[in-house]
């Protein structure tokens, strides 16, 4: 299937979740926010969260500075 993941297309395998594509991501113990369809899905939420094909995804990283 493919979805839109921060403005690109990208393939996923049917059926997966938010947490299989942020370990897809290699963005696993990172502190981050996911938007799916301008709905944000709470952490608690990323192993069971399917995602579709055509949906809109964002995910933003927490980076500490100074």
């Amino acid at each position: 299937m493919h979805i839109l993941l921060n403005g690109d297309t990208q393939s996923l395998t049917d059926h997966c979740t938010v947490a299989a594509l942020i370990k897809q991501l290699n963005l696993e113990n990172k502190r981050l926010a996911v938007e799916v369809n301008l709905n944000i899905v709470p952490r608690g939420q990323f192993d069971t969260y399917i995602l579709k094909t055509g949906d809109k995804i964002e995910i933003v990283q927490a980076i500490g500075g100074g």
